[in-house]
């Protein structure tokens, strides 16, 4: 079979598409850090260009930005050490005797509809002694150790936290020069219909996060408060971690709540935890659904909450921890692309008839 010029052009470009996905897939390890500047950047470069426009020069634009961006993001990480300080001891406490009030209150109850629960107290004693009786340094060391990285780890983890910032810097900086570079690469018959396109994208993809990184914060306060409003030690690491797993529809809003009823059970060991956590997740729940989300988010942008799901899973299946770094930009390209095609098919006459 004779293949036309168009034809051979078009296998051609399908081709070099295909070989740059699989030398992206195959090169993930390295490019991670680059990939992380890069989603880094497209986010913080709003605010740059806001204060640029405000004639402040572009290096002290992009140091303050980048310089808040991570105080910011260190201050979100550095809340997971009160929940580990404070529920791991309580935890190696109470674990021995919520399994024996189970066996001595729940299970006759569940006996009467034929569930059969019984813990084993001196499997749990020894479990908590060997896993949770050593200190948070002890147990670090021995999770490198046995995943045999512990040399190399350390090692990665010191190098990205050099080349992330310095890649940050150098992106934010010539954003403009490489846009105008990526521009020039596009054929000129071509420009007005893939800028439409990538204008519609980046639209999009502004919106949902602008939109759910107001949902985030409200939720974080109304958490911290509600939770702190019934006594809990760890309102605020509890309520802000809550508020910012909210990112992940459902799941983040699950562990969230996991996270919280550990830390009601293990500090009342009573039924006051569970009612305190049901009563503010309950409410927060739908305070998300039925208000935050649709005025602030809004279903006009089109990205559905199962489908970020099953974006960030499949992407994060296929590519790791680089698939979940791009999985929202690609889905809003997706959604796009979709939308379109959707269109030209309802305008075209195979749909008319």
């Amino acid at each position: 079979m004779q293949l036309t010029p168009a034809q051979r052009q078009t296998l051609s470009w399908l081709l070099i598409a295909l070989a740059g996905v699989l030398l992206v897939w195959l090169l993930s390890p390295v490019l991670t850090p680059f990939l992380i500047a890069g989603v880094l950047a497209y986010m913080l470069l709003p605010p740059v260009e806001r204060l640029v426009r405000r004639r402040v020069p572009r290096v002290l634009a992009v140091t303050v930005v980048e310089v808040l961006a991570f105080v910011i993001m260190l201050a979100v990480l550095l809340l997971i050490v009160p929940i580990i300080s404070k529920e791991l001891p309580l935890l190696r406490e109470q674990l021995p005797l919520l399994a024996e009030k189970l066996n001595t209150n729940v299970s006759p109850w569940l006996a009467q509809f034929g569930i059969q629960v019984a813990l084993d107290g001196a499997s749990i004693k020894a479990f908590v002694v060997k896993y949770l009786g050593a200190n948070v340094e002890d147990g670090l060391a021995a999770a490198l150790s046995s995943a045999r990285i512990g040399g190399s780890f350390v090692l990665a983890l010191i190098g990205n936290a050099v080349l992330i910032p310095a890649v940050l810097f150098y992106l934010l900086m010539d954003w403009p020069q490489l846009s105008k570079r990526a521009h020039n690469l596009i054929p000129p018959r071509l420009r007005d219909r893939v800028n439409s396109f990538l204008d519609e994208s980046d639209t999009m993809l502004g919106q949902y996060l602008r939109g759910q990184l107001l949902v985030m914060v409200i939720l974080a306060v109304y958490y911290s408060v509600g939770l702190a409003l019934f006594g809990f030690d760890l309102a605020v690491p509890v309520g802000v971690f809550t508020g910012l797993a909210v990112f992940i529809p459902y799941l983040g809003f699950g562990l969230g709540m996991v996270l919280a009823l550990l830390a009601g059970v293990l500090q009342f060991a009573s039924w006051y935890g569970l009612v305190a956590v049901a009563v503010v997740y309950g409410i927060g729940q739908v305070l998300e659904s039925f208000f935050l989300t649709p005025r602030l988010v809004g279903e006009r942008i089109g990205i559905n909450p199962l489908t970020v799901i099953f974006a960030l899973l499949a992407f994060g299946h296929l590519a790791g921890f680089v698939g979940v770094l791009i999985a929202l930009p690609v889905c809003a390209v997706l959604v796009v692309a979709a939308g379109r095609l959707h269109r030209l098919y309802v305008e075209s006459k195979l749909y008319r008839g």
